[in-house]
């Protein structure tokens, strides 16, 4: 009998799967108010419990987590990997409601209907101050094209809007075949009507919408937030929506929750809701019955469809393979930063004793490196190669007789619109995981941390321009690495640091001569 905790309040009909489970008790109560946690194999939570290091410490006979929902921002997935424990979520369920109240927000905003409402009931009936704008015509800039904001752009053209879309990973076939326009962020901004964001929170989001962003906005555009909050900078648009420049704003999540930013929520041009996006009975259901079949599933040691992580294997496969999965996802974290624009193929090849492992899980941590930060949900070693397809990414895996002197390596070549990358890895003893060639040049440096890299002309006294642009901002550097095809020619470098450079250092290493491109990458 394997015992179920349901720590938060869940669909019932969802739960049916583990309720006809005769192997299955079901226990529906907090986790923090059961004394003993022995004998607890799996738990199923919403955004209200906190499973941390201790929770997690504290069932020793845990075997999965379930987070009934697409975030797991309250689930220490480091600890459960670490512990063997599997994460699930449901990714899926919630698709079709947030993008039906980001439409039902944007229809409320332009028509002003919670004004309007709230002034009838007070008993007022003044019309003229009502008067709104119709979505037919308006130009709908989505930033951000994952499941989400493809339902979305689907409903917009239904109301006779017109669709452009802001997502450096769109292919230009795709968005044809939708009927949209991909553009750049600045275009998006100086011609869209209205603007929502539908891209994860990362530190490439965080802000993304700020003063300078909204300095470049359409003069009377509406914008909306329905995704994460964070992306929009709150005090920001609170001075826009002051200036004018932003007509009304439509928020479902915020930086804090609750949020207590009475500045934007009590607004006369914001309409606000608190986080409810996903909040229907048949999304509800949606996400219990998918982490209620896979809690099922891997409580009898069938396969699960959502893992967050992925399970633990045999100890001696584990302590060889697990440094190249490492790797491959850091390879994949750098490549990715390295080539933002649209992929069409990615091919990894192994050589040395890695010939003799199954490199699946190796291939699929380097497409989830890849591709975490393109896309809207959760990327892992088991669901990356179906993601990549979704996104028309054709990848495969070789394996080679060329080592190039070291006892295993992994190179990856990515084929996009930008044209050819590859690069070569290995781990060394003592040294972990190592990239050791990049686009043809030989250059030794971990893909880890806060790095810059930097492609430039072989001419004497770069390194020294570098160096001084860097001292002038007093940047101390940690370590540098430079390589070079032929003497004169293109060169490159890697530098890495404590912390992660600002922009307007960035922007001055871009502007020193020599230098062709300077692109910061930040890796866990």
């Amino acid at each position: 009998m394997y015992k179920v905790v349901i720590s938060d309040p869940i669909s019932n009909d969802g739960l049916t799967p583990l309720i006809e489970d005769q192997s299955i008790h079901l226990i529906k109560k907090n986790i923090y108010e059961i004394p003993s946690k022995k004998d607890i194999h799996a738990i199923i939570v919403r955004s209200s419990t906190n499973v941390t290091r201790k929770l997690i410490e504290d069932m020793p006979d845990l075997k999965i987590i379930a987070r009934a929902g697409v975030g797991v921002d309250n689930i220490d997935i480091d600890t459960a990997t670490q512990h063997g424990i599997v994460v699930v979520n449901a990714p899926d369920g919630n698709t079709i409601s947030t993008a039906e109240h980001t439409f039902a927000m944007m229809l409320s905003m332009l028509r002003k209907i919670p004004q309007a409402n709230h002034s009838v009931r007070n008993k007022e009936w003044n019309r003229s101050e009502f008067i709104g704008h119709e979505v037919h015509g308006k130009q709908l800039g989505i930033i951000g094209f994952g499941r989400i904001g493809t339902e979305l752009a689907k409903r917009a053209l239904a109301f006779h809007m017109s669709v452009q879309v802001y997502d450096p990973f769109l292919t230009k076939e795709r968005a044809e075949k939708l009927q949209i326009e991909n553009v750049d962020l600045e275009e998006l901004l100086r011609t869209s009507d209205v603007i929502t964001v539908h891209t994860p929170l990362n530190n490439e989001t965080r802000g993304l919408i700020n003063k300078n962003t909204l300095s470049i906005t359409k003069k009377g555009a509406f914008l909306l937030n329905c995704a994460r909050g964070g992306i929009i900078d709150e005090n920001d648009l609170v001075s826009s929506l002051n200036d004018g420049d932003i007509a009304g704003a439509a928020i479902d999540v915020f930086t804090e929750e609750p949020s207590s930013n009475m500045a934007l929520i009590e607004h006369p041009n914001v309409i606000a809701t608190p986080h409810i996006a996903a909040s229907t009975i048949e999304a509800q259901y949606q996400v219990a019955r998918q982490v209620s079949e896979d809690v099922g599933n891997f409580l009898e040691g069938q396969p699960v469809r959502n893992a967050i992580n992925y399970p633990a294997t045999s100890k001696e496969i584990h302590d060889f393979i697990y440094p190249y999965v490492e790797l491959s996802q850091r390879l994949g974290r750098f490549l990715s930063r390295c080539t933002l624009k649209p992929v069409s193929e990615i091919q990894l090849s192994y050589s040395g004793d890695l010939t003799n492992y199954e490199t699946t899980s190796v291939s699929r941590g380097f497409l989830a490196g890849f591709l975490n930060s393109r896309v809207d949900q959760p990327v892992n070693i088991i669901n990356a190669n179906v993601i990549a397809k979704q996104r028309g990414i054709t990848h495969g895996e070789t394996k080679a007789s060329e080592t190039f002197g070291y006892s295993n390596m992994i190179e990856v070549t990515v084929k996009g619109e930008f044209g050819v990358t590859t690069i070569r890895g290995t781990v060394l003893p003592g040294l972990g995981g190592r990239v050791i060639s990049l686009n043809g040049f030989d250059i030794d440096f971990t893909p880890k941390g806060h790095l810059v890299f930097i492609t430039h002309y072989d001419h004497p006294g770069v390194i020294g321009r570098v160096g001084r642009v860097l001292g002038d901002h007093r940047i101390n550097i940690a370590t540098m690495q430079v390589g070079r095809k032929e003497l004169g020619g293109y060169a490159a470098m890697v530098l890495t640091f404590d912390e992660s450079l600002s922009e307007s250092v960035i922007q001055s290493l871009q502007q020193t001569e020599a230098i062709s491109t300077v692109t910061a990458i930040s890796i866990n």
